[in-house]
């Protein structure tokens, strides 16, 4: 990425920031109803993925899944729309947080099935090279609880054997719901377990912007290039416990110090002081994001509340029967 296409990714981010932490305060509000997960603090992991795709390019997504869906540049007054139940929204309402589905930005879905994703991307994958796509990749996000999941397993064999053009990204923020990888997974850097699929694994910093795009540039090259999938592990962190309401986040499972020091390393930040490093931006500059991105959230917000419920006839409308 050159400098414009970083700060574009720094605005990107903010962006995904913003409209979360507006998106919490009106799920507390009791606004935004059913299920609301953030992606609060993991947002270069996205960012930097989609920054990088081409035309063509899909991803799936995660319950975890209104950041990606901001980072892929879906709109926000449609995904406000969404989380509100409105029929203005990315899936007319009906799917909240975790059913958002935009084909036009290669959405192929946020998920409510830790490791759903898998077996979709799979899926992707095999069409692409169906129909000759062949220079195109699916990524697919998944958090680190999934990698205990069957069909992560299944999946990631799959995809090896087939050499399917899939780059899975392990989000690993650390805490499966309430419970640590330590306490739950035998090996605790899930990137080693490609060794097993004979796939290429890497583990990065998921807060650093760099380390990243040197990644997935690799990954991307590797599966345009015919060789077929790779794993990526970037260590990261939700700053926000498992949901709105959990109210065990902090003095329960986590401690407010542990919070402190990965807000420290804040993916944002640390990328807003590299252009400003590099003469790529000034403190103004940022500062004329942040207004930009605000009036952007603000927008959404009026859209959202000025926008009609769904009628009568839509509730079996796109259902199967």
């Amino acid at each position: 990425m050159n400098s414009k296409d970083r700060l574009a990714l720094y605005e990107n981010m903010l962006l995904s920031r913003r409209f979360e932490e507006k998106a919490d305060e009106l799920y507390k509000e009791g606004l935004v109803t059913g299920s609301l997960h953030l992606y609060i603090g993991e947002e270069a992991i996205g960012g930097v993925a989609m920054q990088l795709r081409e035309a063509g390019d899909l991803f799936t997504s995660t319950h975890r899944g209104v950041g990606h869906t901001v980072l892929c540049g879906s709109d926000p007054n449609r995904i406000m729309a969404e989380l509100f139940g409105k029929a203005t929204g990315l899936s007319g309402g009906k799917g909240g947080s975790m059913h958002m589905f935009d084909h036009a930005h290669g959405l192929l879905g946020t998920n409510g099935i830790v490791g759903g994703g898998t077996s979709l991307a799979c899926g992707a994958g095999i069409t692409l090279k169906l129909v000759n796509h062949t220079d195109r990749v699916v990524f697919c996000f998944l958090g680190e609880g999934a990698c205990n999941e069957g069909v992560t397993h299944e999946s990631m064999n799959l995809a090896a054997v087939w050499k399917l053009p899939v780059i899975f990204v392990v989000e690993n923020n650390g805490y499966e719901v309430f419970t640590t990888a330590q306490e739950s997974c035998a090996v605790t850097d899930m990137a080693v377990r490609a060794a097993g699929y004979a796939m290429p694994g890497e583990i990065v910093d998921g807060n650093d912007v760099a380390a990243l795009e040197a990644a997935y540039t690799k990954a991307i090259a590797h599966a345009r290039q015919g060789g077929g999938p790779s794993l990526i592990e970037a260590k990261t962190y939700r700053w926000s416990g498992h949901w709105p309401g959990d109210v065990y986040s902090y003095g329960g499972y986590r401690t407010r110090e542990e919070v402190d020091a990965w807000k420290a390393r804040c993916p944002i930040a640390r990328l807003g002081k590299l252009l400003c490093a590099q003469g790529a931006a000034t403190a103004a500059d940022l500062d004329g994001i942040s207004r930009r991105v605000d009036e952007t959230v603000a927008a959404s917000v009026a859209f959202a509340m000025e926008s009609p419920d769904p009628d009568d006839d839509s509730l079996t409308r796109n259902l199967f029967a």
